[in-house]
């Protein structure tokens, strides 16, 4: 099945670079970098299934490599792109090593923005505390649009995923609280990761950037940024200032990082 994407194609002779949200998010995530990063690639942004534009159907495989073969599927049917260079987010940049491994091939480059997947102790059941945003946002989405302008709603949505919360645009915010708040395919992807990590293998023809924020409150250290687990050549870098969307706190930087490891 297709999902819901975007190229920008401001110059064809661009390589291409998919870019993958995390899980409650959508493409809109990535839209503070991709103005800067259309400079250098064809942009091909993902919703995954259940989130942003994109469908869920009951059943329907939501593991992070079943995630990955969908992604692969989507560009090859809609661009004729068969290979590229990846960067995801959180649950986004979990897909992206499982399709680096499972197809190294295809995937070009890849950078990880504060992966998921990379802790020692899977969690095996849904822990309620962990879906607060989730209830939070379907519970004020009829106040969204009006409520967000206040600071007092900003910070209560946006502290801890993000130091520079104050920083953030109401754009930025309304788009996260929207995507958080409509996503049917919340819980099915939250499934999806119990009991699991990532544990594959990628090899060393693939350029691998792993980045963190110092102050990441959702997949914190050292818990959640086992380096054991990924690449052993993989470049990992943490970013002062900067939580969970490190395109969100970041976003030169991360532009930066993105294109350097594509030219690796």
């Amino acid at each position: 099945m297709n999902l819901a994407t975007s190229i920008t194609e401001i110059d064809s002779a661009n390589p291409p670079l998919v870019l993958i949200h995390g899980l409650g998010s959508a493409a809109t995530a990535f839209k503070p970098i991709i103005p800067e990063l259309s400079k250098s690639f064809r942009v091909i942004t993902i919703d995954l299934p259940g989130h942003g534009r994109s469908r869920y159907s009951k059943g329907q495989p939501m593991q992070p490599q079943a995630l990955g073969e969908n992604i692969f599927e989507t560009v090859k049917n809609l661009y004729g792109i068969d290979s590229f260079h990846v960067a995801g987010n959180s649950l986004g940049g979990w897909v992206a090593l499982e399709m680096a491994a499972a197809h190294p091939d295809r995937i070009l480059s890849l950078t990880g923005l504060a992966p998921a997947g990379l802790w020692l102790e899977p969690a095996s059941g849904r822990t309620p505390s962990e879906a607060q945003s989730y209830y939070l946002a379907k519970a004020l989405r009829p106040l969204l649009r009006v409520g967000l302008r206040s600071k007092a709603l900003r910070k209560i949505g946006f502290e801890r995923v993000s130091p520079q919360w104050q920083e953030l645009s109401y754009e930025t915010c309304f788009d996260a609280s929207s995507a958080m708040a409509n996503c049917t395919g919340y819980f099915p992807a939250w499934d999806g990761m119990l009991t699991r990590r990532f544990e594959a293998q990628v090899p060393t023809t693939v350029p691998v950037t792993i980045l963190f924020g110092d102050s990441d409150n959702t997949l914190p250290y050292p818990g959640s940024q086992e380096k054991s687990l990924v690449p052993a050549h993989c470049n990992w870098v943490v970013l002062d200032s900067c939580g969970h969307a490190p395109m969100w706190d970041q976003p030169s930087l991360v532009v930066d990082l993105i294109q350097k490891t594509a030219s690796r």
